[in-house]
């Protein structure tokens, strides 16, 4: 009876060595955390924690909007103070794979909610630990991190690197608004952000209208009350918020920055 349980032991141990390992779930195709064609500077560094981290940079960046950087659902929308990543999301891509989003501003989203390319989850900030601001950014795998790759291709390690992003640039993360001059007088249109650029047409009282990135100008006083937000409405194309109803008092959420 020994030998026989020690044959079938054997037997057993080749049926395992024979039957193929399951094959690793594919990544999703993370993309760069920020509004379509954004340009942000990205750096790795060795003594970086964890290792694989990204800390994204750009000009002014403090209140930038930051987006999921593939579909999945927030698991987690924690605020650890001043210390550590201060305030974070987490986002569950599924198949053992997250991102974390972390030193943001404020918040954007909640826990359980599905989002998608584009969806603006909180803004650059820097909490925590953060001694100015920035975003730290990962990819992990079953809770390691691991080198980020974005649209497939590996980031920069070590080292400093412009990522330009393609997130959302199908145009479902624009906006929507309808001028209001209260008058019946059509609205100007400028070349940019600002009273101080050319006039390159107008816009009718009552029309609706696409937003394609807000940014910030000349402040005007409108139907509206003050504001210094411009709404971009096509190539070379701004007006004032301050005659635009968008539901929002302030930035629309979801459009990105210009």
């Amino acid at each position: 009876m020994r030998k026989r349980w020690f044959s079938l032991a054997a037997v057993a141990a080749v049926f395992v060595a024979l039957v193929p390992a399951a094959p690793a779930m594919a990544a999703p195709t993370f993309k760069v955390p920020f509004p379509c064609n954004q340009s942000w500077s990205g750096q790795t560094r060795s003594d970086h924690s964890p290792a694989y981290a990204i800390d994204f940079n750009r000009t002014d960046d403090l209140g930038d909007p930051v987006v999921a950087s593939a579909p999945g659902t927030v698991d987690r929308v924690t605020d650890l103070g001043g210390t550590s990543y201060g305030k974070y999301v987490r986002i569950d891509h599924g198949n053992g794979y997250t991102t974390y989003y972390a030193h943001l501003s404020s918040f954007n989203v909640s826990v359980g909610q599905v989002v998608g390319y584009g969806r603006v989850i909180g803004y650059v900030g820097s909490t925590g630990g953060s001694t100015g601001p920035h975003l730290h950014y990962e990819q992990r795998l079953h809770g390691n991190d691991i080198q980020a790759r974005f649209n497939g291709a590996l980031a920069l390690y070590w080292g400093t690197k412009t990522y330009t992003s393609d997130n959302g640039c199908s145009g479902s993360n624009t906006g929507a608004g309808t001028v209001n001059t209260t008058s019946g007088v059509a609205l100007t249109v400028r070349s940019g952000p600002g009273t101080g650029y050319s006039a390159v047409g107008t816009v009718a009282d009552g029309a609706s209208v696409t937003i394609y990135c807000q940014t910030s100008g000349t402040s005007v006083s409108g139907t509206y009350g003050t504001s210094s937000i411009w709404d971009r409405i096509g190539t070379g194309r701004f007006i004032s918020d301050a005659y635009v109803y968008t539901g929002y008092d302030g930035y629309i959420p979801g459009v990105p920055r210009c």
